[in-house]
């Protein structure tokens, strides 16, 4: 299991004041549904389990950039996206858990080569959709 950043830190160091912008939004929750709908026509193998993990990731990513936006806020940093939905939905520590340890193994991924085993796609795959629809009822309160 990986940390959740403090959002202290990123507060201070990686969040910025932004004016909410409604049109960018919805742009970003167009194209994470445009994702969402290609993962979604492929299988999921051993072969490109990685790169399903991996999209599910950037489409929780992409809601959790709109989400702060939606609050006037934008991050430079990922991780601070997962301390902001964290801080704000504390009822949802294993949401934020789960979508913290799916950005490390994408990084592993990305920065070491490993791939994403396919257990953990198994064992998870029915609560990225569940994360994702959550997150856009967040976006839209």
């Amino acid at each position: 299991m990986t940390d959740i950043m403090d959002w202290r830190l990123c507060k201070s160091k990686f969040v910025r004041i932004v004016e909410r912008d409604e049109e960018k939004i919805a742009s970003i929750i167009e194209t994470a549904d445009k994702r969402l709908a290609f993962i979604k026509s492929n299988e999921a193998t051993n072969k490109n389990v990685s790169f399903v993990v991996e999209g599910y990731y950037e489409i929780t990513k992409e809601l959790l950039v709109a989400l702060l936006l939606k609050n006037g806020l934008k991050s430079s940093n990922h991780q601070c996206l997962i301390s902001f939905f964290y801080k704000e939905y504390p009822d949802y520590e294993f949401e934020a858990n789960l979508i913290s340890q799916m950005s490390y193994l994408k990084n592993r991924l990305n920065y070491y080569g490993e791939e994403i085993d396919f257990g953990f796609y198994d064992k998870n795959k029915g609560e990225f959709g569940k994360i994702i629809d959550l997150i856009k009822e967040l976006i839209k309160k």
